[in-house]
């Protein structure tokens, strides 16, 4: 059963109603609509609670993914009560959360800007993320990234969405940014994350959730630089100014 992934076009939505359309049989909630993401991508899914008509709640201990994208699954905390199906629930997600990983999650686009090399690996956290590199040059320091990610953080850039057809991502293969992960194809289309006027700054598929505009990041920094291979380097991103040492 597919359910209508309302934050792909609208993260900021904290709230909403939605009919319960069905229970897995490990007990997943399954809705007509959902303001929750679903693990994907590096970053994971949303919790929070649903609120039924009496006032009692349900804890969204996670929400996954199921054989498709648009097979959005609800896993309620161990021991929770499970709705009827048809019931109507209030969804409230646990915005603090979101919020963070939607900070982050762009942080990491705009160290892909910075270091234009092939991403062979990625994890969005609420306080640190990691991003892994082949990355030959070794003039990218901790400092000089920094600096350049809170260049772009100051440039009050936009943040949109725009959806393309397979061929016209085929057409311009250097939208891919990952080395051994390719986006989903065969649905007709892509969707894509555009940074700045026109995507002036970035433009790369993307399922995430990201603020509207990169100064929404704050301050963020690269905490540590480790070396995973001959090549390859994995970035910590964390919130807050650079400290003195890593």
């Amino acid at each position: 059963m597919l359910t209508a992934a309302l934050f792909r076009e609208e993260p900021y939505l904290r709230t909403i109603s939605a009919v319960v359309t069905g229970i897995n049989d490990r007990g997943g909630i399954i809705l007509d609509r959902t303001i929750f993401y679903a693990t994907s991508g590096g970053q994971p899914g949303d919790t929070g609670r649903f609120v039924r008509e009496d006032g009692t709640r349900i804890p969204v201990a996670t929400t996954v993914t199921g054989e498709t994208k648009d097979d959005i699954i609800h896993v309620p905390a161990d021991g929770a009560v499970l709705p009827e199906i048809g019931e109507t629930l209030q969804l409230e997600i646990d915005w603090d959360r979101r919020l963070k990983l939607m900070r982050m999650h762009t942080a990491c686009h705009l160290l892909s800007v910075v270091c234009p090399f092939p991403i062979t690996g990625a994890s969005v956290g609420e306080e640190e993320s990691r991003v892994d590199l082949d990355l030959p040059d070794p003039s990218y320091t901790r400092e000089l990234v920094t600096e350049k990610i809170m260049e772009l953080v100051h440039g009050n850039h936009p943040i949109f969405t725009q959806w393309i057809t397979d061929e016209e991502l085929q057409a311009k293969p250097t939208l891919i940014k990952s080395k051994n992960v390719r986006p989903p194809i065969g649905t007709g289309r892509i969707r894509l994350v555009c940074i700045g006027e026109g995507s002036s700054v970035d433009s790369q598929p993307c399922g995430g959730t990201h603020v509207a505009n990169t100064s929404e990041v704050g301050e963020i920094h690269v905490g540590k630089i480790e070396k995973k291979g001959r090549e390859n380097r994995r970035f910590r991103l964390r919130f807050g100014p650079l400290p003195d040492s890593a």
